[in-house]
């Protein structure tokens, strides 16, 4: 009789065991400390409604998100524009996407990531030493027409419901770019102009249920590499960002999207805003889907600071650099708590 393959998806594999592999198990002083975290309505992040934002009172809304950038590096925003309809069915095909038959699944898998189109799990097998507890679609996204013909097709309305949600969250981070450039006093287009030809992914994201989520991580702690990062969750905990040393839960909000900033908008502000950790934590009673849109840079794009930015009291943070050079950075780094800004200071 064959020995058993085991899956390379992690749902798959749980649904065979039943438990935690040491494949997915953390050293012991590198696991979530899951009792030290503020659960606290009161203490997330900003929640900024967007209903205003093309009014006379653009300004308000515009310096509520410069606030949240300078002090939080997250943010959620109401109003934001995007059918409830949309984001409905993005929810609804994600999961109908992760709960298909394994073999139908496994024809988008590849642990390569360098593949724009793939089906995986953790963050990078090929090179980390434990595995995250997260299999992940990841869908590249703009130009559309570009893309749309390499993703999936099953479920059947696939490409059509995530194509309208990706059109959706583009226009959204569009906005959102053009107030963070307006928050810091620049030209309303600065921050568009100055990610050349731009690039969209999105990562549509399945956490399992875990046996033992004290064990693990759905993601470690992080910083995001692209410019603006729009996620979409469903009603389940994971996210916690953290602040003053300590890890803040950011419980979901009926229809809010949680928005941060990632490390090129901490580049082009020159450390004005700050991208800021974050992590995924587990469960053991239910899945969880999230779908965070990047937003970044084209990868040819000279990543510098406006002038107006940079004087002696905000001397240049860190040296110009292409996108392309920054990402090639991140792969190699792995997803780890050290910012790779840092290889790009001066001198």
């Amino acid at each position: 009789m064959a020995p058993t393959i085991a899956s390379p998806l992690l749902s798959d594999l749980v649904a065979q065991t039943g438990k935690v592999p040491l494949s997915h198990v953390r050293p012991v002083g590198d696991r979530p400390d899951l009792a030290n975290v503020d659960n606290e309505s009161g203490a997330g992040i900003p929640l900024i409604d967007l209903k205003k934002f093309n009014g006379p009172e653009r300004w308000k809304v515009v310096q509520a998100i410069g606030r949240a950038c300078e002090s939080d590096g997250f943010f959620m925003v109401t109003n934001h524009g995007i059918p409830a309809g949309v984001v409905e069915g993005m929810l609804r095909v994600a999961r109908e996407f992760f709960h298909l038959p394994e073999s139908e699944r496994l024809k988008c898998y590849s642990d390569d990531p360098k593949k724009a189109i793939r089906l995986s799990t953790s963050f990078n097998v090929r090179t980390e030493k434990v595995n995250n507890w997260r299999d992940f679609l990841r869908l590249h996204c703009y130009p559309l027409e570009t893309f749309v013909d390499q993703w999936p097709s099953n479920p059947a309305s696939f490409r059509q419901v995530v194509g309208t949600y990706a059109t959706e969250a583009r226009a959204l981070a569009l906005r959102l770019l053009e107030a963070i450039s307006e928050s810091l006093d620049l030209e309303r287009s600065h921050m568009v102009k100055a990610m050349g030809r731009h690039a969209q992914h999105m990562a549509v994201n399945y956490y399992p249920p875990c046996p033992q989520p004290e064990l693990t991580y759905g993601l470690p702690g992080h910083k995001d590499p692209n410019a603006i990062t729009l996620l979409l969750q469903d009603g389940v905990s994971g996210l916690q960002v953290q602040r003053d040393g300590r890890w803040v839960a950011v419980n979901p909000v009926p229809n809010a999207l949680v928005i941060n900033i990632g490390d090129q908008i901490q580049a082009l502000s020159n450390d004005r805003y700050k991208s800021v950790l974050h992590r995924v934590i587990v469960n053991s009673k239910s899945e969880r889907i999230s779908v965070p849109t990047f937003y970044c840079p084209s990868p040819d794009a000279v990543v510098a600071p406006a002038g107006a930015l940079v004087d002696d009291g905000h001397p240049l943070a860190y040296r110009p650099f292409t996108y392309q050079e920054y990402y090639d950075e991140f792969w190699n780094m792995g997803l780890q708590s050290a910012s790779c800004l840092d290889r790009f200071r001066p001198g």
